[in-house]
């Protein structure tokens, strides 16, 4: 496996990342069937693997911990905070009050004195972002932090951060961990482009659109009922399984699987760094696995570009960020008073 530069930490990384959120009863509750999976993927040689506190609350963390004992120091590992943890209203967030207290429960579920990478979970509008530098640059030189990053960061929250960072002296974020596939490319327009001008590194999310670039979900035919329980709406949005329809024929034509051509598409981009995959079982990540070597030709992207515009987005990923600017109605409408008297 070839591996790629994460920005300009000089941290050297797989193109592929582990995504650890199917690991728990999110997805796979066997913790043995699990640790199987994640030694595989080592063993494969992907050494960067990505997780989350909130992933079935603590319990993918938890997982990790037991598969990396006597293997962590050839993994680059990296999670997040942010999601709520607890009823409490000041268990989640990006103040240092709560960040400082979630690292350390990573820490301790994840059985190390260290993370190589400590992400910021979502934007938190409500508190400055000077605070969470702050606090993350403590973490930093404390020793218990390598390199901090942010996912689902609106661009001009990204250069906001940076401003911030070199006028205060405090340390910069150094990634950004996006969602990006075929089906979803807005990120695109600006959020790579800012994240190659400041040389920060991109892991990307859901680079199978949620599942739908697997194949499994077609226009007309039942949902597959595991991932349909969860409620995903993207499973159903017609104009994202009309896209599928179309780049099925390509990724035959091409000799792929829509999975690979869809993986190999979210590593093709020179501002992405590693895709994240995220198998629930030895089967999935056989399959991902299987497609690692996979090169688009310029044909086959000029294809796909002819299916979904670059830097446009078919439809919503569920779990995507919506910036308050668009998910609140109240900050995209004027008063009713306001409304009439004009």
């Amino acid at each position: 496996m070839k591996y790629r530069t994460l920005g300009r930490t000089g941290i050297k990384v797989s193109p592929y990342c582990l995504g650890a959120m199917m690991f728990g009863v999110l997805g796979n509750p066997d913790h043995e069937d699990c640790v199987r999976i994640i030694h595989k993927a080592l063993d494969a040689g992907v050494n960067f693997v990505d997780t989350a506190d909130a992933y079935s609350r603590g319990e993918s963390e938890t997982i990790l911990g037991k598969a990396l004992k006597g293997r962590r120091d050839n993994v680059v590992l990296a999670t997040k905070a942010h999601l709520p943890m607890g009823d409490d209203p000041n268990q989640q967030g990006n103040s240092r009050r709560w960040l400082t207290r979630a690292l350390d429960d990573s820490l301790r579920r994840l059985g190390t004195d260290h993370v190589d990478l400590f992400q910021i979970h979502r934007p938190a509008p409500d508190t400055d972002v000077e605070e969470t530098l702050s606090a993350l640059t403590d973490m930093i030189r404390a020793g218990k932090v390598r390199a901090i990053g942010t996912s689902s960061f609106p661009a001009s929250d990204i250069v906001e951060a940076q401003w911030v960072a070199e006028r205060r002296g405090l340390a910069r974020f150094r990634t950004e961990q996006p969602t990006y596939s075929i089906l979803n490319r807005g990120i695109e327009r600006e959020v790579l482009p800012v994240c190659e001008r400041y040389g920060m590194g991109a892991l990307v999310f859901s680079p199978l659109a949620g599942g739908l670039l697997t194949g499994r979900y077609r226009k007309g035919r039942p949902n597959d009922t595991h991932r349909a329980g969860f409620g995903f709406r993207h499973l159903a949005d017609e104009r994202r399984l009309d896209a599928v329809e179309q780049l099925i024929p390509v990724a035959q034509e091409a000799g792929m699987s829509l999975t690979h051509l869809a993986t190999a598409f979210a590593i093709s981009h020179p501002g992405v760094t590693s895709a994240i995959i995220g198998p629930r079982t030895t089967d999935h990540l056989d399959d991902l696995l299987a497609g690692a070597g996979t090169v688009l030709s310029d044909d086959i992207l000029d294809r796909i570009d002819a299916v979904v515009a670059p830097g446009t987005d078919v439809g919503t990923l569920d779990m995507a960020y919506a910036p308050p600017a668009v998910g609140q109605a109240r900050l995209r409408r004027r008063e009713v008073e306001e409304r009439t008297a004009a």
